[in-house]
């Protein structure tokens, strides 16, 4: 599945405990899928082993990228044992580099859950129904209620999409279905 990408990659690896160093390329997928032109790092079956053995599914990682702090990052499955980690635009240009450059990673599997939203919990709160149609979500979904709100820029946005949030829950929809509303009215 990566045969083209595991021939462009080069690892140096020093042994520490379940933390993996390395040194690598970021690549970046030309067709495949739905993750067409991402771009992303490959986390070899070797080094995923040592970091989180047995793990075949998503799992979040913590660490850094050159000097970047990172945290509550995913790991995905590529297939072979091998793992990809996404390194989006915001995080190209704080690395200061592109599809192609190389780069020191050291991560280590992140196994603190992230918080949901405290506003956004309050706000539940005061409307038992949506509340309760919260709690029945999976962590997973309940978190890209939470990611949505925590990635607004302003408080207006933020307060918007709490209400946005908190009237979805109320009609029993999940994050994908109020997000299709949305775009629908607009």
């Amino acid at each position: 599945m990566y045969a083209t990408e595991a021939s462009r990659y080069e690892s140096k690896s020093f042994p520490n405990m379940s933390v993996i160093n390395f040194e690598t390329t970021i690549l970046q997928f030309d067709k495949h899928g739905d993750k067409t032109n991402w771009t992303y790092i490959l986390i070899p079956a070797n080094h995923a082993q040592k970091m989180n053995p047995g793990k075949k599914t998503t799992y979040r990682v913590k660490g850094t990228i050159d000097k970047m702090p990172i945290e509550k990052l995913a790991l995905i499955p590529g297939g072979e044992g091998n793992f990809i980690l996404p390194v989006n635009a915001g995080m190209r240009k704080e690395l200061k580099k592109a599809t192609g450059a190389k780069v020191k990673v050291s991560i280590d599997v992140d196994d603190v859950p992230p918080a949901i939203n405290e506003s956004f919990i309050a706000c539940l709160k005061d409307e038992p129904e949506a509340f309760k149609n919260f709690s029945a979500l999976a962590k997973s979904h309940q978190l890209y209620f939470s990611n949505w709100i925590n990635s607004a820029k302003t408080q207006s946005t933020h307060d918007t999409r709490i209400a946005h949030s908190v009237s979805a829950l109320l009609k029993k929809m999940d994050y994908g279905q109020m997000i299709r509303s949305l775009k629908k009215d607009k």
